[in-house]
């Protein structure tokens, strides 16, 4: 439910408005040195401000609780937490009864039978990632300067340009409108063999963590749905070195879904934000008819912009259970016969 990982494994907690939110973080090793600035990077990576963002001024202070001593981990689970402070709770009162089209309003409401927490989104939050950013980051420290995991924008509203994208952002804005995009994500150094045939391949756990990030829609590997277009012959990657390198990386790193040293590319859809100050309609269970709605509070016109460093952080949440998954194997396998 609210937890992911085997040997690495994080459980997020808290909502938008709610008094703190933040994530426990068990299976990281003793010894890694660590403190709170070390997260800040990447947390002012995700932080609102920029045209098209949530006004919504948080701090984003993070607070290590526990696992952490003098300056290195201690081996027990760290936990690191938020405090909310910048809340307007009333902004969101009319949703109640008027879930919005697009967000987990309606089936909040029907699975927790109307005892879910609505005000910003409650758990279904965006903010809820924060922990998962700062978690992404002690996952990099884990997994050392070998392994390099970096995510940029591809498009946002279909354009790739910046000075287009910029324009297409403001014009959401001025529309009371949203817009979605395409991030792209690369994971190089790591090495061949991590992952297993089917249920835990590297596409099928990092999968699983991409779509846990709220607004993502859809993801691929390597040439992706292209690939549907392709021949064989095309889509193959030739093996050109003995480290299992290739001329082209049409898999995105994987075969058979185990690591082949080669980058690890993927590709991750977010959706147009679903708050819109734009009048929608929707059911209104006080009245029990389809009326009009108009959704008050502070969201970002395009989510997509804050994305990367989320997709970042999961993916090295992910290699990092994969590395200590890795080392446990290397620690229990047989001793090689002689001869």
């Amino acid at each position: 439910m609210n937890s992911f990982g085997r040997r690495f494994r994080v459980s997020i907690f808290g909502e938008s408005h709610g008094e703190q939110i933040g994530i426990i973080i068990d299976g990281a090793p003793a010894g890694i040195a660590l403190s709170e600035a070390d997260l800040q990077a990447d947390l002012d990576r995700r932080r609102a401000g920029a045209k098209g963002t949530t006004p919504r001024k948080e701090a984003d202070q993070p607070h290590i609780v526990s696992g952490v001593f003098n300056g290195h981990t201690t081996g027990a689970p760290l936990t690191v937490v938020f405090q909310n402070t910048d809340t307007r709770s009333g902004d969101y009162s009319n949703l109640v009864t008027q879930p919005r089209p697009g967000h987990a309003d309606f089936v909040a409401r029907e699975k927790w039978h109307g005892y879910s927490d609505y005000r910003g989104g409650g758990h279904f939050s965006g903010r809820i990632t924060l922990g998962i950013v700062a978690a992404g980051a002690i996952a990099k420290k884990i997994l050392g300067n070998g392994i390099k995991v970096e995510s940029r924008i591809l498009e946002i509203g279909g354009f790739t340009r910046q000075e287009e994208i910029d324009a297409a952002v403001q014009r959401a804005v001025d529309e009371q409108d949203s817009l979605g995009g395409i991030v792209e994500c690369i994971a190089t150094g790591v090495p061949v063999g991590w992952g297993e045939p089917f249920f835990d391949s590297v596409e099928a756990v990092l999968s699983h963590a991409l779509f846990s990030i709220p607004a993502i829609k859809g993801v691929e590997f390597g040439a992706g749905f292209a690939a549907a277009r392709m021949r064989g012959s095309e889509h193959n990657d030739e093996i050109i070195a003995a480290d299992g390198t290739t001329r082209t990386n049409h898999a995105g790193g994987i075969n058979g879904g185990i690591s082949n040293g080669n980058p690890i590319v993927f590709r991750a859809v977010v959706k147009p934000t679903s708050s819109i100050a734009r009048m929608q309609e929707t059911y209104n269970f006080a009245d029990g008819k389809v009326e009009p709605l108009v959704v008050r509070g502070r969201h970002d016109a395009c989510i997509a912009l804050r994305v990367p460093v989320v997709v970042e952080a999961m993916t090295a949440i992910v290699l990092c259970d994969f590395a200590l998954v890795s080392a446990d194997g290397r620690k229990s396998a047989p001793c090689t016969p002689e001869g």
